[in-house]
Order: structure tokens, then sequence, then C-alpha cells
């Protein structure tokens, strides 16, 4: 997540905790018109979703009038993201145990923050490595359940009448019931297995 390098690096920078909420929200979130409407900052390279900006409004609110950021953070987040499993709720709660690590600890956060964006980038690009990895077995996977229909079509362009033999008598029939239902069953097997692999459930 950009945003926790960019924590860190305002730390680094010298930045208070108000300031670098303020900060971040200029980059990332809302500014006032003169009419008191929002509207969207400059583009950042890698913007907020809206729930994201959501939080961060709120760490900003909070830590303007001395608030734990930390606290916020959860409060909102677990407000905002429905899902428990979402991949950016587990970054903002993850981001909260650092903040509340280096209040109660002391330990610097900047080092804190760096070392977590270090983790996450890792992690992408071991999410991206695996999804390279299986775009050959999810190719496999269409190609085999096609290959009944690509049989068939060829059969007719040949001149045979595959059809017509399978559905002529009962064990044609009985034939093609039980195609059918391995097709899709080895279909449905497989695309768990990739699932699996991918580290779904």
């Amino acid at each position: 997540m950009v945003l926790v390098q960019q924590i860190a690096a305002l730390l680094r920078g010298g930045r208070g905790s108000s300031r670098l909420w303020e900060e971040l929200w200029l980059v990332h979130g809302f500014q006032a018109t003169m009419d008191g409407g929002p509207r969207v900052a400059a583009e950042s390279p890698a913007r907020l979703s809206e729930e994201s900006l959501k939080v961060l409004a709120a760490v900003r609110a909070a830590s303007a009038v001395g608030g734990s950021p930390a606290q916020a953070i959860r409060g909102a987040a677990g407000k905002v993201f429905r899902r428990r499993g979402s991949s950016e709720r587990r970054v903002w709660m993850e981001m909260a145990a650092c903040l509340e690590v280096a209040e109660t600890s002391g330990c610097p956060l900047a080092d804190l923050l760096a070392r977590f964006a270090a983790q996450l980038e890792a992690e992408e690009d071991a999410e991206a490595a695996r999804q390279t990895a299986l775009a050959g077995p999810k190719a496999t996977v269409r190609l085999l359940s096609w290959l009944p229909v690509f049989g068939l079509v060829l059969g007719m362009a040949l001149g045979v009448d595959p059809l017509g033999i399978l559905l002529d008598n009962i064990w044609g029939v009985a034939t093609l019931g039980a195609g059918l239902l391995l097709t899709v069953a080895g279909r449905v097997w497989s695309s768990r297995l990739v699932v699996s692999a991918s580290g779904g459930v």
C-alpha cells in the first residue's frame, strides 16, 4: 500500500501527527471549494478507494483534536469495510496496530511502517507470481471444457452426424449424459483446485 510508504516518508521528514494526516488528506482526499462543497484533489499516482478515503478522513479529524489515530482507524474501518476478509480492511487494521505499538512502546513509527510497507510489497509480488503461475492451469481448464464441443463441430464438418448417432439409441443417450456429467464435474473440480491454489476458500 503506497499510503504506508508515504506515511513513513513524511514521518522521516519530521511531520507531526496532525500535520501528517492533513498532508495525506491534501494528496488523496477532498478539498473544500469556495461554497463549502467537496471536489476531488489532484490525481494521485495510487488513488485510494472511497472506503479508504473515509477512513483517512476519520483519522484526520481525530488527530486534529488530539485523538488516537489507531483508535480512529479501527472505528472507521470497522464501519466502512463490511466484509471482514477485505484486503484493504486488513491493511488498515495492521496499520492501526503499528501506530498503537509505536504509541505505547515509543519505538520509531517511521521504521515500523517502512518494514510494514516492505511486507505488503512482498505480499503483492507473491500474489502476482501466484496468478502468473495459475494462468496456465486456468487456460487448460477452459480448453478441456470446450474440447467435446469442438469434437462435435469437427465431426459435423467432416460429414458425420455425431449428435444423431448419440441420440439414436439408449446407449448413445447414456454416453452423452455421462460425458456431460463428467465434463461438468471435471470443470467444477478443476476450478476448485485453482481457487484453492490461489489462496481462496
